[in-house]
Order: C-alpha cells, then structure tokens, then sequence
C-alpha cells in the first residue's frame, strides 16, 4: 500500500508544485486521507520536488545554459556585467537567499508547527485574496529584460514565504511579480527559475540527512520517495508548458476561487474532527 500512497502523492506534487495552489499544502492534505492519516513529512515534501525542478532543468534547459554561461563569463571579464543573462544569474543567487537563510533559522518550526492544517488552510485563503488583489491591479507592464535587483530581493522574500505550508512557492513570487508590474508569464516564468538554487538546496539537503540517518522519519521509506520523486518529474514536465500557456492568456481567478473553497473546505473539514490538525 506505501508504494500506492508514494505514487499517489507523487502525482500530486507534479500537478501542483507549479500551480499557485501550494504542492506542500496538497501533500499534507491528501496525506491526511491515506488509510494511516499521516503527514507525509517536510524531508519527502522536499525530496520529492526534486523531481519537479529537474522538469524546471529540462524544461528550461537552453535558457539556463545561456544563464549559467553568461554569468561565468561576466566573472572572468568576457560577458558585460549587465548583460541580460549574466544579471538573471545574479538576480536568481540574490533572489535566492531569503528563503536559505531563513529556512535553516526556522528549520525546526517550518518540520514542525507550521505544518498545523489550520495554518495551511489560512495560508490558503489569505494568500488567495492577496493573489486576486495583485491579479486585478497589477499593471502587467514589464517582461524580464526590466528585472532589477530590487525586485529582485523582493521577489525572494515573496518566495520564502513558501516556507509555510499552504501560502506557495509559485503562488508568491507570481504575487509580487504581479504588485511590481511584471506580466503573468514573466512572472511565472521567474519563479520557475528562481525556485532552482533553493528546492535543489533543500532537497539534497534532506536526502542527505535521511541516507544519514538511515531512512525517513514519515511513513515512507527512500524507494517509495523515488518513486514519487520520478513521478513528480514526469507530471510536472508536463504542467510546466501548460501552465505558461495558461495564464499567457488568462487570470489567476481559477486558482484563487481554488485556494478559497479548498481553505473553508479544511476549516469545515478540522472542524468537525474529520481530519487532525
């Protein structure tokens, strides 16, 4: 049955890490509904998207190879330090560390307290609301080429609010890309790319810690993890070319009537005691 549940969970993790609907919140909400009425844990949450942002890696494999060139390049004195590319590297190390650094200052509450559904159904809500604001108001008037290193910093803060289940990686720095005037597929297009240093560090960071310690302390062992690891990857491939179609023509006003419903939903559902907090 754990080989069932991992796939299934893998499957949720693709369809929903690069939605703004938070693929942490679903994995802690679907876990709640398997037959042992377990969180699957923050180190599975983590490993798993490590399949969903190797689909980022091969999705994006040209632009990143650009990127990673044209930064190097402006190290040693080839590139022009404000070459289009070689800033997007700096603006994705810089937009990067906000959530490392507040990921290892909160690590133990992030595994633990705030992984309360009560807090994920909040998260849900509130951040819905403030994505609808952004959608409505946002001038959607910059592309990428017009990403400075202030918005820079703001998107990363925006992503680190991820760190709590429930408010989205994705779902966050689309906001503040929204509030600072970026368009819907740019700002998509962005928090893909930034989100790469920090899930590959958090990712590589558990799975060192479970081969450490011998195994994971959720329900599912490392086989059942890799499993719902590759899965991720194949289904979130697949979101990725979807998703920038997606909302290159239309609102974010499908996932935030989502993120609302599926919030009271969890209230009613915490409520009357059918599932635990």
């Amino acid at each position: 049955m754990n080989w069932i549940e991992a796939a299934l969970l893998g499957l949720v993790q693709g369809l929903t890490e690069f939605l703004p609907i938070s693929s942490s919140a679903h994995l802690r909400i679907v876990g709640s509904f398997l037959p042992d009425a377990s969180d699957p844990g923050a180190a599975f949450t983590a490993i798993t998207q490590l399949g969903t942002e190797t689909a980022v890696i091969v999705y994006f494999w040209r632009d990143i190879v650009r990127i990673v060139r044209a930064w190097f390049g402006s190290l040693t004195g080839k590139v022009e330090r404000n070459n289009p590319d070689a800033r997007m590297g700096w603006l994705v190390i810089l937009g990067s560390l906000p959530i490392i650094v507040l990921g290892l200052l909160f690590q133990d509450q992030i595994e633990s307290v705030l992984r309360s559904m009560w807090i994920v159904a909040t998260m849900l809500i509130v951040f819905g609301m403030i994505l609808a604001v952004a959608d409505a108001i946002g001038r959607q008037e910059r592309d990428l080429t017009q990403l400075s290193y202030k918005h820079g910093i703001l998107y990363g803060f925006a992503q680190a609010m991820a760190l709590i289940p429930g408010v989205s990686r994705s779902g966050g720095t689309i906001t503040a890309g929204l509030l600072m005037g970026y368009t819907r597929e740019a700002a998509a297009r962005y928090s893909f790319l930034l989100a790469i240093p920090a899930v590959f560090g958090s990712g590589l960071y558990q799975l060192y810690k479970t081969v450490s310690n011998e195994g994971l302390s959720g329900p599912y062992g490392l086989p059942e993890t890799a499993l719902a690891t590759v899965i991720a990857f194949v289904v979130g491939y697949v979101i990725i070319g979807w998703f920038l179609k997606f909302v290159s023509t239309r609102s974010y006003r499908l996932f935030v009537w989502y993120r609302i419903l599926l919030g009271l939903a969890l209230y009613v559902l915490l409520g009357f005691n059918v599932i635990s907090a």
